[in-house]
């Protein structure tokens, strides 16, 4: 599979594997998230993405468990990581309300708790969850370069941010962002007109794209003009709309990064065949047309 090449001599997968979902299937055994990461592997996705939030501060400890029982898999894959929302669950549980942390004692206490509960000596790329309305960026700065230096992360970016919050981190670091992940999809169009990917795409920045599948409703979705097209062209190559909804992002110059999320193992298995889908401009704007609901101006 492609490689994408960010800044640091970090290389990605051209697809990640999300682990929102992991800690929800009902086989959390290390055998079947082992399963899981194997099928990945064998197309060349190598990516995992996590979050400490996820499932509830859960989702880590379950891959960590999956690599204590195949410690072999650390060496095979990049590991994706988030910090700084903190929710009434889990080891916050006694939190009084859901907010944001991007304080440097935060941001290295997570990236602690992380790596204890995957298992794991390194995090690759490290990104900060959701923009903090309450932000000191020097002090976020100092948290994000402090995990850096130490060695426990190799890379840092961000996660949904907008161009000023972006400006506003990178004033204060000496680390470059390698990364944004924003929602793409087809049924999230916005971020191709409203400066999100123009603003990265201008720097050499590759968007990762958190829910490519418009979280399940492209797949489901039925009786609109979108639905039809997709069927057409999936039918045409003999795929189905997952893949042609990941083809349409993977087409576009500013190399985005989408991260598939499911639990399934047959929908894993068949992450690249979004690479069988033949994209030309005008099945691109196709798809665009019919998600926007009217032709381009």
């Amino acid at each position: 599979m492609e490689r994408v090449k960010l800044q640091y001599g970090l290389e990605m997968s051209r697809i990640v594997y999300g682990m929102w979902r992991l800690s929800d299937d009902t086989d959390t055994s290390p055998a079947h998230v082992q399963a899981k990461i194997e099928a990945c592997l064998e197309q060349g996705i190598t990516t995992l993405d996590q979050a400490d939030i996820y499932g509830g501060y859960e989702a880590e400890e379950v891959l960590g468990n999956a690599f204590k029982a195949a410690p072999h898999l650390k060496d095979k894959v990049e590991i994706v990581t988030k910090c700084d929302i903190v929710a009434p669950a889990g080891r916050y549980s006694d939190a009084r309300v859901k907010y944001y942390d991007t304080s440097a004692a935060h941001i290295e206490a997570s990236v602690d708790h992380s790596l204890r509960l995957m298992n794991i000596d390194k995090i690759d790329l490290l990104l900060v969850h959701r923009p903090d309305p309450m932000m000191d960026h020097e002090d976020t700065a100092r948290g994000l370069e402090s995990v850096v230096k130490s060695g426990k992360v190799r890379t840092v970016g961000v996660s949904n941010f907008k161009l000023h919050d972006w400006t506003l981190l990178q004033s204060a670091l000496d680390q470059q962002l390698v990364t944004n992940q924003i929602e793409l999809s087809l049924g999230a169009v916005d971020g191709f007109t409203n400066g999100d990917v123009a603003y990265l795409q201008e720097r050499k920045v590759p968007p990762m794209a958190w829910s490519p599948l418009g979280g399940g409703a492209l797949m489901t979705a039925q009786g609109t003009e979108l639905a039809a097209v997709m069927d057409r062209i999936a039918g045409e190559t003999g795929v189905d709309r997952a893949a042609v909804a990941v083809a349409w992002l993977l087409a576009h110059p500013a190399r985005i990064i989408p991260v598939m999320g499911t639990n399934n193992l047959s929908r894993i298995k068949g992450f690249s065949d979004a690479f069988k889908v033949d994209m030309d401009r005008q099945t691109w704007f196709e798809l665009y047309t019919a998600a926007l609901g009217h032709e381009v101006p």
